[in-house]
């Protein structure tokens, strides 16, 4: 309990068993076992999974990203646009990974260069890439029609697998390792919880700030190129409200607010807690409504719950 993922794993492998027990005891009225459920949960995670991460990173440094929503929408339609003038898909989803992370360069210059708190900045960012994607495309639909290569590469199957689900595994297996066994992961940690103390023994902590921001700039990308290999399309407002998702997945996977506090696996879990009550909801033909009020009271919970082991640490 008193480790950064535990209470979490706790909660969503107790959901899990009351799940699968009630798939197994009402077959027919509640699907959460049938391969198809199985498939549009494993389609859904990689998206808000990507952004989490990304602004996981970010939330551990001790900044935020409100902007990373509108940036996914952007980098989409920019990729869906390059390939409809004709460019391989393979060179334009670089391209919006890579504006992906000079966004988020220039949300942290703007944060660390003048002092201002990067809530501020981002909800600037917000707006502005919102309207960008208007200014840039109209409110219309983006086809987005690449190579069948690249197809299979982001949105087909491995045994049965979705390969944006496999991706995301990788992600987190990747990142994982970036913050937990690796010097940048104990620069990170050391930035958000103490940004003073970690000046002091030698950390450039705006250049750990600013790659923390790249991070959630670029994987905001990603989320978009995995959203718009599964669709096909980007609608222009299709991200509204990712990035407060985003951030609810991380706060519930047990990240601090102040920083210096979290891991990716707990991320990974909040993600996927907040897609498995989305979808028993669904299952159950709850109103659309109440799957706010539940992700809601998750939030405070964990909130309250974070703060309670912060106390104690301090303690």
């Amino acid at each position: 309990m008193a480790t950064p993922a535990g209470a979490i794993l706790l909660v969503f492998v107790t959901l899990q068993i009351v799940c699968i027990a009630g798939a197994l005891l009402y077959p027919d009225d509640f699907r959460y076992l049938s391969p198809q459920n199985l498939t549009i949960l494993m389609k859904a995670v990689p998206v808000l999974g990507s952004l989490a991460l990304g602004a996981g990173v970010l939330m551990i440094a001790g900044e935020f990203d409100l902007s990373v929503g509108s940036v996914y929408t952007f980098t989409a339609v920019l990729m869906a646009s390059l390939v409809g003038a004709g460019l391989s898909a393979f060179l334009a989803a670089p391209l919006g990974i890579l504006a992906g992370v000079l966004i988020g360069l220039l949300n942290g210059q703007i944060t660390l260069r003048f002092g201002l708190p990067s809530f501020i900045v981002t909800l600037g960012g917000l707006l502005f890439w919102r309207g960008a994607v208007l200014l840039y495309n109209g409110a219309v639909q983006v086809r987005f029609d690449p190579e069948s290569a690249f197809t299979s590469l982001f949105s087909g199957t491995l045994f049965g697998i979705n390969a944006a689900f496999i991706w995301i595994v990788l992600f987190v297996i990747g990142f994982h390792f970036l913050l937990h066994r690796h010097r940048f992961g104990n620069h990170v940690f050391a930035t958000g919880g103490n940004r003073g103390a970690a000046e002091a023994i030698g950390i450039d902590t705006n250049r750990v700030k600013l790659i923390a921001f790249a991070i959630a700039g670029g994987m905001a990308a990603v989320a978009g190129i995995l959203a718009t290999a599964r669709v096909g399309s980007v609608q222009p407002g299709q991200g509204a409200g990712l990035e407060l998702q985003a951030i609810a997945a991380c706060v519930i996977g047990g990240l601090s607010l102040r920083g210096g506090r979290g891991s990716i696996v707990g991320v990974f879990l909040g993600v996927l807690l907040i897609h498995t009550i989305t979808d028993v909801l669904l299952l159950l033909r709850a109103p659309g409504f109440y799957l706010d009020m539940f992700i809601a009271t998750l939030i405070v919970l964990a909130a309250i719950f974070n703060h309670l082991i912060e106390r104690r640490g301090l303690a």
